[in-house]
């Protein structure tokens, strides 16, 4: 096999599609561009982010962020927050949601989540809308219980 007689599979390459030579060719007349509109002219480029008339994504969302009406906000405490409220003498063997009112952590529409930064020492119930893993961990190491409410 020489390099001069490499040739490509039969079947494998086809002629040229050879537009606007006459009607005689096929592809005559129109030119394979169809009847009127902005792609039958010379020069056409589509806009970016054109969709053929549709408001365009970009002018569809909105401009200055997101807010997702579902959301449901949590006021995080953390254990070391409870061990403060229990070292403070202010609770002594539960701490509810009213209890973190009370003691300016939290406000009374707040939900409330339990987080495990810090350390709890003390065997208490704790009643609260959520808690995390390790906070839930944490509270039943030291003997104490989880309420959720």
């Amino acid at each position: 096999m020489k390099l001069e007689n490499l040739r490509p599979v039969e079947g494998s390459t086809h002629r040229e599609k050879r537009i606007g030579r006459g009607e005689g060719s096929g592809h005559g007349g129109t030119s394979t561009r169809g009847h009127k509109g902005d792609k039958q002219h010379s020069g056409f480029r589509i806009k970016r982010g054109f969709e053929g008339g549709q408001m365009p994504l970009q002018r569809r969302i909105p401009k200055y962020g997101f807010k997702n009406i579902n959301r449901v906000e949590y006021r995080a405490i953390n254990l070391d927050v409870l061990q403060t409220l229990i070292d403070n003498n202010k609770v002594t063997d539960r701490i509810a949601p009213e209890d973190l009112v009370k003691n300016g952590y939290a406000s009374k529409n707040d939900l409330i989540k339990i987080l495990g930064r810090g350390e709890i020492k003390a065997k208490v119930e704790v009643i609260a809308h959520k808690f995390s893993n390790s906070a839930i961990e944490a509270i039943q190491n030291a003997g104490g219980t989880v309420v959720t409410i």
